[in-house]
C-alpha cells in the first residue's frame, strides 16, 4: 500500500498537483515515450542487444579489473572469516560468521561500485544480464574476470596458512559433504543433492527478490541512496548465510554458496572433495537468476523498469535472433 501511495504522489505531481492518482498507461505523454522506446527497442540489432561491441571496450576490460581483485579481496577475507570463526571456541560461530560476512560485503562493493557497478558475484552480473541492465557480453567478461578474481584470492590464502588449516577447513570452500572419521572408518557426512540444489536456487531468488532488486530498480536505487542499498545487499546475504548453516545443521555442508565464482577459485586450488557436487553452486543460483528474470517480466512494467528501458533484455535479445538482424 505504501508504494502505491509513493507512485500516486509522483503521478499527481507530473499532472499539475492534483490529488486525483492516473495510471501510469492512461496519460497520452507516458504513452508517447512507451511508443518511443518501443521504436527504439525494436530498431536494436541483435549485435547492440547482445553488447558485441563491450568486447572490444578498452573500459570494460578496464572495469573488469575491478571485478577482479574485487573478487579476489572478497574470496580471501570471506574464506579467512568461515575458517578462523569455525576455528574458535565460539558457542554459534555460523552467527558471528554471519555477521562479519555482511560487513565485508558492504565494504568491498562500495569500494567496486564505482569501477564497474560492483557485481564481484556471477549470480549479479548474470541476473544483470537477463534483467537487460548490462549486456550478456559484458556479463561473460565479468563472469571471466570474477572466477580468476576467486582463484587468486584462494591462492593467496592458501599462501598464509598452514597445510593443516587449509585441509582441515577446505580452505574455507564451498562443500556438500566431507570426509569424516567414523567408529568403522572414514566415512561421508553432508547434505543430500537435492536439499543443497534447492537451498541454492531459493536463497540465491530471495537475495536478488530482497536486496539486488533494490539496486536494479531505479525509483528505489535513488530514492535509499546506494550506500544503503548496498548495506541492505550485505545484511540480506549474511542473513542467508546464517539461515542456510543454521537450518540443516549439518557437519560437511558449508551453507549456501550464492556466488559460483568464489565456489569456483577454492575448489580449483584446494581440489579434492570440493569438486563433489560443484555444479550445485552454478546450477542452483542459474535457476535462481532465471527465476528472478520471470518475476520481473510479471510484475507490472511501471514498477520495475519506469521511464528507464533495458535494451539488453533477454527476451528482446531472443526476438532479435528470432529476426536474424545481426
Amino acid at each position: 500500500m505504501a508504494s502505491h501511495n509513493v507512485l500516486g504522489d509522483e503521478e499527481s505531481q507530473l499532472s499539475g498537483g492534483t490529488n486525483r492518482v492516473q495510471p501510469y498507461s492512461t496519460t497520452a505523454k507516458n504513452r508517447a515515450i512507451d511508443d518511443d522506446e518501443e521504436k527504439k527497442q525494436t530498431s536494436l540489432s541483435l549485435s547492440q542487444r547482445l553488447g558485441i561491441p563491450d568486447f572490444f571496450s578498452l573500459d570494460v576490460w578496464r572495469a573488469s579489473m575491478g571485478e577482479l581483485l574485487g573478487s579476489a579481496v572478497l574470496v580471501f577475507m570471506l574464506d579467512t572469516i568461515v575458517i578462523s570463526t569455525f576455528e574458535s571456541d565460539t558457542k554459534m560461530p555460523n552467527l558471528i560468521m554471519s555477521i562479519l560476512i555482511a560487513v565485508v560485503v558492504t565494504i568491498l562493493l562500495l569500494a567496486v561500485v564505482p569501477v564497474s557497478g560492483g557485481h564481484i558475484n556471477p549470480v549479479i552480473s548474470f541476473s544483470a544480464a537477463l534483467v537487460g541492465i548490462i549486456s550478456m557480453t559484458r556479463a561473460i567478461i565479468y563472469i571471466l574476470a570474477q572466477c580468476l578474481g576467486a582463484v587468486l584470492g584462494a591462492l593467496a590464502l592458501k599462501a598464509v596458512v598452514s597445510s593443516t588449516i587449509a585441509q582441515t577447513f577446505s580452505l574455507g570452500g564451498c562443500t556438500i559433504t566431507v570426509i569424516a572419521p567414523g567408529p568403522n572408518g572414514p566415512i561421508t557426512v553432508g547434505l543430500e543433492t537435492a536439499q543443497a540444489l534447492w537451498l541454492e536456487i531459493f536463497c540465491t531468488f530471495v537475495f536478488l527478490f530482497a536486496s539486488i532488486w533494490m539496486a536494479y530498480d531505479h525509483r528505489q536505487a535513488k530514492a535509499l541512496g546506494h550506500v544503503t542499498v548496498l548495506s541492505i545487499v550485505g545484511l540480506v546475504l549474511g542473513l542467508l548465510v546464517f539461515i542456510s548453516t543454521t537450518v540443516t545443521a549439518k557437519k560437511g555442508y558449508a551453507g549456501a554458496g550464492m556466488n559460483p565464482a568464489r565456489c569456483f577459485g577454492a575448489a580449483i586450488v584446494r581440489g579434492g572433495h570440493l569438486w563433489d557436487g560443484h555444479w550445485i553452486f552454478w546450477v542452483g543460483p542459474t535457476i535462481g537468476c532465471v527465476a528472478f528474470y520471470v518475476y520481473t517480466k510479471i510484475i507490472p512494467l511501471k514498477h520495475f523498469q519506469g521511464e528507464y528501458g533495458f535494451k539488453h533484455d533477454f527476451l528482446g535479445v531472443v526476438r532479435a535472433l528470432s529476426r536474424s538482424d545481426v
